[in-house]
């Protein structure tokens, strides 16, 4: 992958065509995938048909499967919404907010059995803003702070990945769930019993 300063896109099609292109190489650039999501501007009509929520939990909502390098994914948070801590199954994680705030949450991996998690940081991520983690950075949860208004954000994992681990904050006793996806094209996909922990 060639080390080139990322162009601003002008919506979210160029930017899946970008994306496409950078990840043609195995090797990933963090910088220029982070710098590119950033340059993405949030706009609801580039991305409103992939915007589908639930009112019990946030949704998740495939919008590209990037030639098997990559998924995009749109995460539509009610207020209040939030996942678990997790890792994400040693792949990349970019996160770029579209509409609202998000808590994240960094957490150090256990230490040992049957004692409470540590808290590296915390911080609230605004619209446009493109966080990046990998499970070398830690664990982390990400919630929806607002019990007023929704949150909406993009997010990139490569490689692809269906199983991740969930952890107990008090004990950081671990599970590993599947991941499933509310729509895929925004089309809702046939109803499956989806694990309660399951996250992003």
């Amino acid at each position: 992958m060639e080390h080139t300063k990322a162009c601003k896109v002008k919506d979210l099609k160029e930017l899946i065509s970008e994306l496409r292109r950078i990840f043609t190489d195995d090797i990933i650039n963090v910088e220029e995938v982070q710098a590119l999501m950033e340059s993405y501007e949030s706009n609801p009509e580039d991305w409103n048909e992939y915007a589908i929520f639930d009112q019990y939990r946030y949704t998740r909502n495939l919008v590209d499967e990037g030639n098997g390098k990559f998924n995009l994914i749109v995460l539509c948070w009610g207020e209040g919404h939030g996942s678990s801590i997790h890792d994400h199954t040693d792949s990349h994680c970019f996160m770029k907010i579209l509409q609202g705030n998000l808590k994240e949450t960094l957490f150090e991996w256990p230490a040992c059995p049957k004692a409470e998690m540590v808290k590296k940081s915390e911080r609230v991520l605004k619209e446009n803003r493109c966080a990046y983690i990998n499970d070398s950075i830690g664990l982390h949860r990400v919630e929806n702070p607002s019990h007023t208004e929704s949150a909406i954000s993009l997010h990139l994992y490569s490689p692809p990945f269906e199983t991740c681990q969930t952890f107990d904050q008090r004990t950081g006793h671990k599970n590993r769930v599947k991941m499933t996806f509310w729509t895929k094209y925004g089309v809702k996909t046939p109803c499956t019993i989806a694990a309660s922990q399951e996250n992003n």
